[in-house]
């Protein structure tokens, strides 16, 4: 497969993820936002979405070493191994990038305010940026 067509693929596959990580939030609350009941676990609930970024960091350093992996095997033999070995960190790391708001989706049932719902799909938002494949590489 050419350069042009995994840029393509990774490409599809970042979108892909982006709706897999916000959606369940936007339909949860749209569902069931307006019946909030505010209960004692909202606040846990959302320490707990901001301490899942925390995790991201190891996933992140992988797919930081799969990156300049795939940069060093362009124009090699082992281009086509790097390219997937690149898209599988990357996939890893980017359902981790996902947990924040994903607890955020969770603590819709728990009552938690639109602000910090805002705020975990912002951190899910940016550590998804993170994941994009920068235009250097190909």
């Amino acid at each position: 497969m050419s350069r042009a067509l995994w840029r393509q693929r990774l490409a599809r596959g970042w979108w892909l993820h982006l709706l897999l990580a916000l959606a369940p939030l936007l339909v949860l609350d749209l569902l069931f936002g307006a019946a909030r009941s505010h209960g004692p676990v909202a606040m846990p609930l959302f320490i707990a979405g901001l301490l899942a970024m925390f995790p991201s960091l190891l996933w992140f350093r992988r797919y930081k070493l799969a990156l300049v992996a795939t940069e060093r095997a362009l124009d090699s033999a082992e281009e086509e191994s790097a390219w997937q070995q690149l898209q599988a960190s990357r996939r890893t790391a980017m359902l981790g990038a996902a947990l924040p708001a994903w607890v955020a989706a969770l603590a819709v049932f728990a009552g938690l305010e639109t602000i910090p719902q805002l705020l975990l799909a912002l951190s899910s938002l940016v550590l998804l940026i993170l994941y994009r494949i920068p235009r250097q590489l190909g």
